[in-house]
């Protein structure tokens, strides 16, 4: 009887945030036996601006934080500047984003943009194998060697959505190793405290790391050129207010409308469009928000791409649930119709198909339509 050959070990390159998921994965990564090399990434040009005590991915306090958790795993540790490639590629986009009067996921582009792009392939180019994150998601190897993505096994911790973004090549070289793990959060961090790593007890945050105080109405106004007031219609165009620039809205926000009087039904209004080429935005009923289909652009594929219309389960926001789909890719854009009417769905949102728990692809949301006559555009 011979024994099972292990699988070689592999030179892994930690991305370290300086937060208690990255630090653990690392520390997993160096248990399983691989070569790891901790790196923080420097996205700032000026970290203090970035807001700190969260969860650990810009500032100068997570620098230290992801290096003292490095010194006690026992690994080499260097920090990464990217702050110009971070600055265009999510920064920059995120304000275009608004501009345009589309909602966009920083967090996605980030991935897509700087973790698995200008981060991974500079670790190729210096001889890694992989890149190593603290990500709740599992690459699944198949006998031909192709990989998967599929969801965390711990639905509750989830981030499959923001790495839909990634394709074959990118999952190839990527390695998750909270993602198949039925452990709760309270759970890593007991582990980080058995590993003496300080990071235990680092509070979480679900906020923009670029934007220092969370106002990101503010953050967008001071880089659009402060006020510029529009006004606010309804469905039949009637005036029902101003604001103070069309940017700060999303499709589906109800508060801080600031219309002076009710509906005639008195039943609350949300935002259903949003058109930076005239600086309006539309309110109207709950109702009005109900999509029924939607066209998708830019689409990218965790492997083969679906040669056929197909029934899948689609995810629309980080935190949301799944609802089921009809897909078809039509002349390189992705065709989606919905079982059941959903609501709060933007331009510039991503969305991202699943069969099973598997990550089919993702795509960013262009045009949607809706049972009212009402249709947001991108």
């Amino acid at each position: 009887m011979t024994d099972t050959p292990r699988p070689r070990p592999l030179r892994v390159l930690a991305a370290m945030s300086g937060g208690v998921d990255s630090a653990v994965a690392a520390a997993r990564a160096v248990e399983a036996g691989h070569d790891v090399t901790g790196v923080h990434l420097a996205l700032s040009a000026n970290p203090q601006s970035f807001r700190t005590g969260a969860r650990g991915c810009c500032t100068i306090e997570d620098s230290r934080d992801a290096r003292r958790a490095a010194d006690v795993i026992g690994i080499p540790f260097y920090v990464w500047d990217l702050a110009e490639r971070f600055r265009e590629d999510v920064v920059e986009d995120f304000v275009a984003e608004y501009e345009a009067g589309r909602t966009p996921n920083p967090c996605l582009r980030c991935n897509e943009k700087i973790k698995f792009a200008a981060l991974l392939d500079k670790a190729l180019a210096l001889g890694f194998d992989a890149v190593c994150t603290g990500h709740y998601a599992t690459v699944v190897v198949n006998e031909d060697g192709s990989r998967e993505l599929h969801r965390a096994s711990d639905m509750a911790k989830d981030q499959s959505y923001v790495l839909g973004v990634l394709d074959e090549r990118q999952l190839a070289h990527a390695m998750f190793p909270l993602g198949d793990t039925l452990t709760t959060k309270e759970e890593i961090r007991a582990e980080a405290e058995r590993r003496d790593l300080a990071v235990a007890k680092k509070p979480d945050s679900h906020d923009i790391c670029f934007i220092a105080d969370g106002d990101t109405q503010g953050f967008l106004a001071s880089r659009l050129g402060g006020k510029a007031e529009g006004d606010i219609l309804d469905e039949e165009g009637a005036k029902l207010g101003t604001h103070d620039g069309a940017f700060g809205f999303t499709i589906g926000q109800r508060k801080g409308l600031r219309i002076g009087h009710p509906a005639p039904d008195g039943k609350p209004r949300y935002v259903l469009d949003i058109s930076p080429v005239n600086n309006t935005v539309t309110v109207g009923p709950a109702e009005a928000l109900d999509v029924t289909s939607l066209t998708a652009i830019r689409p990218r594929w965790c492997g083969t791409v679906p040669a056929a219309p197909g029934t899948y389960t689609a995810q629309l926001r980080a935190h949301g649930g799944e609802t089921e789909v009809h897909a078809e890719l039509v002349d390189g854009e992705l065709r989606v119709s919905f079982q059941q009417p959903v609501r709060g769905v933007a331009p510039g949102q991503a969305i991202v198909l699943y069969d099973g728990t598997r990550v089919v692809g993702s795509a960013t949301i262009a045009t949607t339509s809706r049972r009212a006559a009402t249709q947001a555009t991108a």
